[in-house]
């Protein structure tokens, strides 16, 4: 990983010429990224050694079993460690000072042999500040904190994780090969459980992981695995970011999960979070040294004032070894296949993307409201993770829609994978909550859908945990709200609107996968209409796990209808590996029709029809397409199967006619039924 990096950005400007008007500054991003790669070969034996860190940093036991911990702490006046090895006698061992503000101890062996520290003692980092107050912290890299005894009060213990080699878990399978199109089941561990309490890894790989490979997911991304200690932040309010959050086991059990998702041959995607970290002192980084600096910036440029936690200073050396060794260890250690960066937008811009509009003008993402340094760590970040495994898929949480953000690092861009299409559930939700479906439309749906950069793949999705968070509602639930406690039945009396809900629920979520991106992403639970919203136990619901979890009797349950839009979200996530439209260009849209509220367009040979009229079926309605031949449905949001009323036959063959129409070359008839929506191919 010593070479540097090449820059082709002519390559980038042919692809969008309205970039050539900041050409100078996309080359000034790019010298600035090169110049920090030179530095680390040259001064740090490169990317491959500098990105080590969680090897030199920390507490360590050598293999003679003597122990050697070392921090970077420049604001500290002198620094100890303590524990259960010395009877918490927090001045008795001394780190020694090195230069750069590094700090380093070693503690030899016992006279028999064995370790001072043993495997789960209890460990304490002491900081004298400045004005020679004593402070206690964690170690900010922890590999392993748990929360204390109730009645010790509630800051973490930093535990030394050093299992016997006997007892350590070992990796059985091997990592599976990149998916040619994601389909992203995004899972949070603690509340994948239907019993009141905090699932664990290995519930989650042993129940939960068989049914997203059987849904024909191809890829899982876990939320809230870097400790926080805070459970009701969803896992953004990270305070170890080293150590597995504890409260769903150890880290060898979080390994056998990502064991037993590789062994399914699904990717792994972590949820990463390098925008900010909690402001917890006791268990977080914040004033690790002392001072309010070290990991980040001093004073206002240091505080997310919306979510009260702090901000790196992507310009201190120190801090970008931390964040990137932090990357390489969940790599290394955990055989995580990618990463999906939280808070991009608010790492980007000074203005952290606070009540920003972005109107798409390209001066607001060229301008002095860029975070430069933060975007340059953004692009040494993609960077190193493909050089170093060119299977690691790098996915950016972006609303503001910067340029060159998914185009690669050679050609002058940040180099992300894909970008999240956050638009399209926002677009979902503001129509179920201000119009009927009779109002929507039908090509303000297509324009939010298709709206999105050239050759700079998104993930699309109807809706994520955001949409389900306490205080919204999932889309099933504003479609049907209350009747989903009383109509789910199928044996009770039919309800229009159930049925309406169930209809729309399959059509926007096969829209959304068709038509909105280069990959798809669901929420665990929503594939099935999970009715309830999403509530960590907190003090405002008297600490409750009633909402914290998911029903998935609900699902399994063969006299309820959810079972319909599971079996419905199985079929098209089937559908897509047989046929591949995630992976090839976008969509040609033939046809959006605001009357007959008809959206028809083609996609990889593929013709995919929507009628979201609410009352109007229409027979031998005529739709255009480019490639002659014979087709027939390939899969039906109508079937019976998926709670449909089986009004599409799909043994009809629909030949062609070498006539135009919508500005395709040929067209075809069909029968499209109200609140329907069919894919057919060609036999």
């Amino acid at each position: 990983m010593a070479k540097e990096p090449p820059a082709n950005i002519e390559q980038l400007l042919e692809l969008d010429p309205y970039l050539k008007l900041h050409e100078k500054e996309i080359r000034r991003r790019n010298t600035e990224f090169r110049g920090w790669i030179k530095r680390l070969n040259e001064l740090e034996g490169g990317l491959d050694e500098f990105t080590q860190g969680y090897k030199h940093y920390g507490v360590h036991i050598a293999q003679d079993n003597s122990v050697v911990a070392r921090e970077w702490a420049p604001g500290a006046k002198e620094v100890y460690l303590t524990g259960d090895f010395n009877n918490w006698q927090w001045l008795a061992t001394p780190y020694a000072k090195l230069p750069f503000g590094k700090w380093e101890l070693k503690i030899p062996p016992n006279p028999d042999g064995s370790c001072a520290i043993k495997h789960l003692s209890e460990v304490k980092v002491i900081i004298r500040k400045q004005d020679g107050a004593l402070v206690d912290r964690l170690s900010p890299w922890a590999t392993y904190a748990v929360a204390p005894p109730k009645e010790l009060g509630v800051n973490y213990q930093q535990r030394i994780w050093n299992p016997p080699p006997h007892e350590k878990y070992m990796f059985r399978h091997r990592k599976p090969n990149r998916p040619r199109a994601l389909r992203i089941y995004e899972s949070h561990v603690g509340i994948a459980t239907e019993e009141y309490g905090v699932g664990t890894y290995r519930n989650f790989a042993d129940n939960i992981v068989p049914r997203i490979a059987k849904l024909g997911y191809n890829t899982i991304q876990l939320l809230g695995i870097l400790e926080n200690t805070y459970y009701a932040s969803f896992g953004y309010l990270v305070t170890s970011f080293f150590a597995a959050s504890s409260r769903s086991g150890t880290p060898d059990d979080l390994k056998y999960m990502i064991d037993k998702a590789h062994e399914h041959g699904l990717f792994v995607l972590l949820d990463v979070v390098h925008s900010h970290a909690s402001k917890n002192t006791q268990d977080g980084l914040n004033q690790f040294d002392g001072t309010d600096a070290c990991y980040f910036h001093d004073g206002p440029r240091g505080l997310h004032t919306l979510w009260d936690s702090r901000l790196f200073n992507y310009s201190e050396y120190e801090v970008v070894r931390f964040l990137l060794s932090n990357l390489r260890w969940w790599h290394d250690e955990y055989n995580f296949d990618g990463y999906r960066f939280d808070g991009v937008t608010s790492m980007l811009y000074h203005s952290r993307g606070i009540g920003e509009g972005f109107s798409g003008d390209y001066n607001e993402y060229f301008g002095l409201n860029v975070d430069t340094e933060a975007l340059v760590y953004l692009t040494i970040a993609n960077y190193f993770l493909h050089e170093l495994d060119p299977n690691v898929i790098t996915i950016a949480e972006d609303v503001s829609g910067m340029p060159t953000l998914c185009r690669p690092t050679q050609e002058g861009g940040v180099g992300f994978d894909y970008r999240l299409g956050m638009a399209i559930p926002d677009k979902w939700i503001q129509l179920l909550k201000t119009k009927s479906d009779e109002d929507w439309n039908i090509g303000n749906i297509v324009h939010t859908l298709t709206n999105r950069r050239w050759k700079e793949s998104t993930v699309a999705y109807a809706e994520s945990h955001d949409q389900a968070l306490v205080g919204d509602k999932t889309i099933a639930f504003w479609l049907m709200d209350k009747e989903m406690y009383t109509h789910m039945s199928v044996v009770s009396d039919s309800s229009l609107i159930i049925d309406r809900g169930i209809a729309l629920h399959k059509m926007i979520r096969l829209i959304t996968h068709a038509l909105g991106g280069e990959a798809y992403l669901n929420f665990m639970g929503n594939e099935f209409g999970h009715p309830e919203w999403l509530d960590f136990p907190r003090v405002g619901n008297n600490e409750s796990y009633h909402y914290a979890r998911r029903q998935w009797h609900l699902v399994d349950d063969q006299l309820l209808k959810y079972r319909f839009l599971n079996e419905f979200d199985r079929a098209m996530q089937h559908t897509e590996e047989r046929y591949h439209w995630l992976d090839c260009l976008p969509a040609y849209v033939s046809c959006k029709h605001e009357d007959d509220k008809v959206i028809a367009f083609e996609r990889n040979n593929l013709l995919f029809v929507f009628n979201f009229h609410s009352t109007k079926s229409f027979t031998d309605y005529r739709i255009g397409v480019d490639l002659a031949g014979k087709y027939r449905v390939v899969l039906s949001t109508d079937d019976g199967a998926f709670g449909g009323f089986d009004r599409i036959d799909k043994t009809v063959d629909h030949t062609t006619f070498p006539e135009g129409w919508n500005g395709r070359r040929n067209y075809l008839q069909l029968y499209i039924p109200c609140r329907t929506a069919c894919i057919l191919a060609v036999q």
